[in-house]
């Protein structure tokens, strides 16, 4: 039996040697950028330095620094990872791709999730090889977080997380030929505080040219901070940590205690006189812009861009259900999510009581809370890019509902993501209290969902009606598929 060799190729900073796996290829922990050490934890990212001789990318590399996440009763590690493996050069992408180059492959970069302070390329759910075998060259990458990446400092650039990615777009542009993609076609895609990045790179002027196409799971196109906001997160670290609110103060901090410090900044009242908090008091970093990024992509950016954006149908269900808060929810509980998340409470919960009407108090505070988070600002991203009908915008809903939890946890925040990479039979995902609970998943829900992506990363079309100013035609995906206009009308006008 002839052995074929672990291929090598060679990037502009160096040569790696990946892994062959049959018919697809894998490179891991290769750097895109200069590792973020000391004072240049609060620069801008910079370019690494080449190497000598061939860099093994066989075994999995550093993350960022962050604490160990838990969710309660679910089990959370296929997705947050198993907290922070130590190393400072960790501004890495990994590489699936399928063994025979052609250069001609549909190119997709993943940005992942965990309230921006948390996930990594080693989480067992970001897996590239079901993309490689089905034609495409899928990236995964590290990005800085917490305090690091996007702690609002004077003397830094703000939101340094989202240059990080954009850093790894130019990084693929520059590269992704040798691996067989075609830099010419490429789709960003990420999954909640991902995908907000997505929704913070389509609203980034420097990465024009820099990708032709984006998917936004569950983030949001209204998610970011003022700078009024990021100001009080910024004085409560300064104050934890003992130092002056710049960033000269903050470079001689270990990463250890600015994750101890993060850890602890939760909570933080930021209302304003003019602005709710988009993440409802649940993380205390997002991007930082003066101007949301539904509202840039309504002046025009990005509007090349195709888009596909959706949300599950039970976001709000992942931050209550593990925690035993869905069952014991007061009314008390949904006029306080609605107080949070928007200046007329009274008139949204009004809205959602009518339009749910045997809906209990835990269903209610869900789904008030769910489209605080992502619903309203995913329909103000689709509405505000459909306007300029220069390129399509797509919408869907992930309606599966997850029997974990003693059947709770429905389709909630995170569900959808085994299916759309294809790996809803990992072992890790199946139990009572794992993510997709301890019956047999839909494998044809799998591979509908991860075939639609590819179909959307290869021709900028998924398979049905764009959606549109006046029909909002969306595509709701369960064990059967159905393509509805203006889902949850009432609930959306609320929002505005």
């Amino acid at each position: 039996m002839n052995h074929r060799p672990d291929p090598v190729v060679t990037t502009a900073q160096g040569a790696v040697r990946g892994l062959r796996q049959g018919d697809t290829t894998a490179f891991l922990n290769i750097p895109y950028a200069a590792a973020p050490r000391g004072a240049g934890r609060f620069a801008p990212p910079r370019p690494h330095e080449p190497w000598d001789g061939v860099r093994d990318a066989t075994v999995p590399g550093p993350n960022a620094p962050q604490s160990e996440r838990r969710l309660g009763r679910i089990d959370m590690s296929p997705y947050f990872g198993n907290g922070w493996s130590r190393g400072e050069d960790y501004l890495t992408v990994n590489v699936w791709a399928p063994a025979a180059v052609n250069g001609n492959s549909p190119v997709m970069v993943f940005v992942h999730g965990g309230a921006f302070v948390a996930g990594s390329t080693r989480s067992a759910l970001y897996d590239g090889s079901a993309f490689a075998r089905d034609g495409v060259v899928l990236v995964t990458l590290n990005y800085r977080l917490g305090i690091a990446g996007f702690l609002d400092l004077p003397g830094a650039p703000a939101n340094r997380g989202l240059l990080d990615v954009v850093a790894a777009l130019r990084w693929v542009k520059e590269n992704i030929t040798a691996f067989g993609g075609d830099p010419h076609n490429v789709t960003l895609f990420g999954q909640s505080a991902g995908a907000t990045i997505v929704c913070g790179v389509l609203a980034t002027p420097d990465a024009t040219g820099l990708f032709r196409r984006a998917i936004v799971q569950s983030g949001s196109g209204l998610g970011a901070f003022t700078t009024e906001q990021a100001a009080r997160v910024t004085r409560a670290a300064a104050e934890s940590l003992g130092v002056e609110p710049h960033a000269d103060a903050f470079a001689d901090l270990p990463d250890e205690r600015l994750v101890e410090a993060a850890s602890h900044l939760t909570g933080i009242d930021l209302h304003t006189d003019t602005h709710h908090d988009p993440l409802i008091g649940l993380s205390p970093f997002s991007l930082v812009l003066d101007t949301q990024p539904a509202e840039s992509v309504a002046a025009g950016l990005s509007a090349d861009i195709d888009l596909l954006i959706g949300t599950t149908t039970e976001e709000g269900r992942l931050y209550l259900v593990p925690v035993d808060k869905y069952a014991t929810s007061t009314a008390e509980d949904v006029d306080d999510a609605a107080a949070r998340a928007h200046p007329n409470a009274a008139r949204l919960v009004e809205t959602y009581r009518t339009t749910r009407p045997e809906a209990s108090y835990g269903e209610l505070r869900s789904a008030i809370m769910g489209d605080a988070l992502f619903g309203a600002g995913s329909w103000a991203l689709a509405g505000a890019h459909a306007a300029h009908g220069r390129s399509a915008t797509y919408a869907y809903e992930f309606a599966w509902r997850s029997p974990a939890l003693d059947g709770q946890l429905g389709a909630a925040h995170a569900v959808e993501l085994p299916f759309v990479f294809d790996l809803a039979w990992l072992p890790r995902l199946r139990g009572a209290d794992a993510l997709l609970g301890p019956d047999e998943p839909l494998a044809a829900l799998a591979a509908g969902m991860h075939g639609t992506w590819v179909r959307f990363a290869r021709t900028g079309n998924p398979g049905w009606d764009p959606y549109d100013t006046k029909r909002r035609s969306t595509m709701r995906m369960d064990a059967e598929w159905t393509q509805v206009d203006d889902p949850r009308s009432r609930e959306r006008q609320a929002w505005r």
